[in-house]
């Protein structure tokens, strides 16, 4: 099982940016999600990255404003968070889906494929307001 770190949240006013990092060793045999849960809510999904990263996935609500990239050589997946909303917060998860059981990226984002998840994070805080 893999140890991930999550840092980079904060307090932000509305249409300020973050970046997010998840990093662990060995993070390049996995697939990644970003999973986001606000208080009295279920948690949701974000975005999603393929192991290679040449395939990503984005929630309706975070589409043209929030960016996903890895680079493998640091064992590090970001999310780049821009234009963000006070709707945007919420505790930001990343979490781990060992390549041999990754299908789509599309099927990781969603609440059922949450459970396939093999590590989670510890998560870190995403404040929007002014």
């Amino acid at each position: 099982q893999l140890q991930l770190v999550e840092s980079g949240g904060g307090l932000v006013q509305p249409g300020g940016s973050l970046r997010l990092s998840c990093a662990a060793s060995g993070l390049d045999y996995y697939a990644i999600g970003w999973f986001r849960q606000a208080p009295g809510k279920e948690r949701e999904g974000v975005s999603c990255i393929s192991p290679s990263g040449g395939s990503t996935n984005y929630a309706d609500s975070v589409k043209g404003r929030f960016t996903i990239s890895r680079d493998n050589a640091k064992n590090t997946v970001y999310l780049q968070m821009n234009s963000l909303k006070p709707e945007d917060t919420a505790i930001y998860y990343c979490a781990a889906l060992h390549f041999k059981k990754f299908t789509t990226v599309q099927t990781m984002c969603i609440p059922l494929g949450m459970k396939r998840f093999d590590s989670w994070g510890q998560g870190t805080q995403v404040t929007v307001s002014s």
